[in-house]
Parts: structure tokens; C-alpha cells; sequence
């Protein structure tokens, strides 16, 4: 401390030591600088009370007003629930069919059924709804529908599920294997009258003929199929298990056919509702339309 002295470029005292001939001044912090330390340490103290902060051997110390993040997590997911829940509600005490009158709610509807899909039909139909020609898995954004695209329609889909083992309303379709119906030259006739359908070959006559006999009674004469037996259109170049000449004859000879699950029991009614909501909104969703109303049948009048 002997070795202090003035410094008389600045003014200030040293410190009374030095390194190689480097001293150091001893130059005060800024009064408002202690004074924000100090408070930052008063504050540190009293936030180490009031919440959580110190590690004990079996926990920690709970502060004074018994705030912890895990509960207000809790608390804040259980406000997001209880608002959820009076979405479903909604949802759930209104007819599907009704859905696209109310537009806040459709749109809560979509946005829950997109959640859904993600989490139970993008591992067959792809997160974008695209499907997959190569494992015969329906590419939901266009508007082709083997039994209806309306939303009601849909939602049956969903809750019977297609081909599904054990529901004796879920969609049944089948067609018969050819193999061995037809020699080559036929085959091909065959295939390229399916394929003139859409324009993309012309047509056969042979194949025209063939298809009359064979294929009329369930995909139409004009391959418009038929919706109530659940057979794919041929006149508008969407194939489910693709759409070349040799495709179309393997499916000629042997058919494959997908199965969907059927929902229903798997998930509650309302988000299949919102499944169903979402899949309608993704771009071929049709109109619905109620079927007529059955005549009511003549009073009995006694004389």
C-alpha cells in the first residue's frame, strides 16, 4: 500500500501494485452501476424465496407462493382442453351434413381433422392425402370417389371402414378375376378400349364389344362406374393401381383390392366427424344432398 501514488496523466490514485511496470488505477465503479448490483442481488434473493430455486436432497425448495412451471402447464393445457372440449361438443350435437352452415365451426372441424389424419391415415394415404398407386392406397385430394364424396357419405366410409372383417355395413366391392377369360390379342383389345375411355388410346372395336359383355353391368357403358356397387370410373384417367395397358391388364386378370379399417370403436364419433370434415375439404368433396323423402303413407279413414 506504500506504493501508492497519483498518476499525473489522469489524476487517480493507483493501487499500489504493478507488473512489470503496468499499474493499475483505482478507479471506483459508477454509483448508479452499485447501485443496480445490489439491487439485482436483493431481487435475486427475494425471487429464490417466493419460487422455486434450490435443490434439496429429496426435491426442491417449493417458494413461497407455490408457483412451478410444470403447473402451470397444467393449468394452461387444462384451459386449452376445456375450450377444445366445447368445440367437440358443438361438433359432436350437430349433423354432419349441417357443418358447412355454421363456418367457424366447419373450420374448427377441419383443423381437428387434419391433426387426426396425420396421426392415423398419412401412414397409407401420405401426409398429403397423394395415396400410392404402387400399394393401391386412393389419393384423396381429387374427385374421384368409388362410393360418394359427399361429407355424410364420407363419414360412413370412415366409421364402416372398407372391406373390414367383422362390420356387416362396411363397403363391399369385388370384381372377378379374368384370368384365363381371354386369349392375349383379346386382353389387349380389352385394355386399350378402357384406356380410349379417357383418350388416351384409340379405341378398339374388338375391345369395345368385349366390354360390353363383360364390363357394362357394373362401370357403365361409358365407364362412369357405378357408385352403388363401389366401381371406379374408367373415363377419367384417376387409376388406383395405375393407368397403363399393362396395369390395366393385370387388374383385368387378377384385381387387388385395398382394405380400409373401419374407425368406428377406434376413434369416438367426433373426430371421425373432423376425419371426415378435413378429407371433404381437401378439394374433390361434393355437395351434399338429402336423399327424397319417402311419401307419407294415406291416413285410414273409417266411414
Amino acid at each position: 500500500m506504500a506504493n501508492k501514488r497519483i498518476d499525473q496523466p489522469t489524476g487517480t490514485e493507483t493501487v499500489g501494485h504493478e507488473w512489470d511496470g503496468i499499474e493499475e488505477l483505482n478507479t471506483p465503479l459508477p454509483r448508479w452501476w452499485l447501485w443496480t448490483f445490489y439491487i439485482c442481488i436483493v431481487f435475486a434473493l427475494g425471487y429464490s424465496a417466493v419460487y422455486p430455486a434450490w435443490p434439496m436432497a429429496n426435491g426442491g425448495t417449493q417458494g413461497l407462493f407455490g408457483w412451478t412451471s410444470r403447473g402451470q402447464l397444467a393449468q394452461d393445457t387444462g384451459t386449452a382442453e376445456a375450450a377444445h372440449q366445447a368445440v367437440r361438443v358443438a361438433i359432436g350435437s350437430m349433423p354432419i351434413e349441417q357443418l358447412a352452415d355454421n363456418p367457424d365451426l366447419m373450420k374448427q372441424a377441419i383443423a381437428g381433422g387434419r391433426a387426426a389424419f396425420k396421426v392415423n391415415c398419412s401412414q397409407c394415404h401420405g401426409s398429403g392425402a397423394a395415396g400410392s398407386q404402387t400399394l393401391g392406397y386412393p389419393n384423396l385430394n381429387d374427385d374421384d370417389w368409388l362410393w360418394g364424396g359427399d361429407i355424410k357419405t364420407i363419414e360412413t366410409t370412415l366409421v364402416h371402414g372398407i372391406r373390414q372383417h367383422g362390420d356387416d355395413q362396411t363397403r363391399q366391392s369385388a370384381m372377378p378375376p379374368f384370368e384365363g377369360s381371354f386369349n392375349p390379342g383379346q386382353l389387349g383389345a380389352l385394355s386399350s378400349h378402357v384406356l380410349s375411355l379417357s383418350g388416351k388410346v384409340k379405341d378398339s372395336p374388338e375391345g369395345a364389344a368385349l366390354f360390353a359383355q363383360n364390363c357394362v353391368a357394373c362401370h357403365g357403358a361409358g365407364g362412369e362406374g357405378g357408385r352403388n356397387v363401389g366401381a371406379p370410373r374408367l373415363n377419367d384417367a384417376i387409376w388406383l393401381y395405375g393407368g397403363t395397358a399393362a396395369d390395366i391388364q393385370r387388374q383385368i386378370q387378377r384385381p387387388r383390392a385395398g382394405v380400409m379399417p373401419a374407425w368406428a370403436g377406434k376413434l369416438d364419433p367426433v373426430t371421425i366427424k373432423m376425419l371426415a370434415a378435413y378429407v371433404h375439404s381437401l378439394g374433390g368433396g361434393e355437395k351434399f344432398v338429402a336423399p327424397p323423402k319417402e311419401p307419407a303413407a294415406p291416413a285410414n279413414v273409417s266411414n
